[in-house]
């Protein structure tokens, strides 16, 4: 078991990177409304859609698939279930920036900070800043 936002994780890491590429919009909206409050029960994820709210049974379906993905897990409270995130935010996140530096910057991070002065106009002050703070951070290992 992994220890994730105060919650056990029974996903190992090394197996976060296949799992975390089968989200979809609605799944990653669900995600964050976890990642934001806490354990809920399907009808308290309601509460924080706007109008018009997806139906109850809708909702339900799509937290039922993100346990069956190994994202989310659940306390059984009579013949009901608060559910929680199994997986961080930081976790998804990485996840996510790896899977995008695979698959278009060839496993390069140099090609992504490339990417960034060349097409996105990066200064010279923006890329010592990033320097620096890559430094501050390994330096405080």
């Amino acid at each position: 078991m992994f220890k994730t936002n105060s919650y056990l994780c029974a996903v190992h890491p090394s197996k976060l990177e296949k799992i975390m590429k089968r989200l979809t919009a609605k799944e990653e909206e669900i995600m964050q409304m976890f990642w934001e409050h806490g354990p809920m029960f399907v009808r308290e994820l309601l509460a924080f859609y706007e109008e018009p709210k997806p139906h109850y049974n809708t909702v339900s379906t799509l937290v039922r698939g993100l346990e069956d993905k190994g994202f989310v897990k659940y306390r059984a409270y009579g013949n009901t279930y608060q559910y929680y995130a199994a997986v961080s935010d930081k976790e998804y996140k990485r996840s996510a920036l790896n899977d995008v530096v695979a698959q278009y910057y060839n496993n390069s991070y140099t090609n992504v900070v490339s990417t960034f002065i060349e097409e996105e106009g990066m200064s010279v002050d923006e890329l010592k800043a990033l320097i620096a703070e890559i430094e501050s951070k390994k330096s405080s290992r």
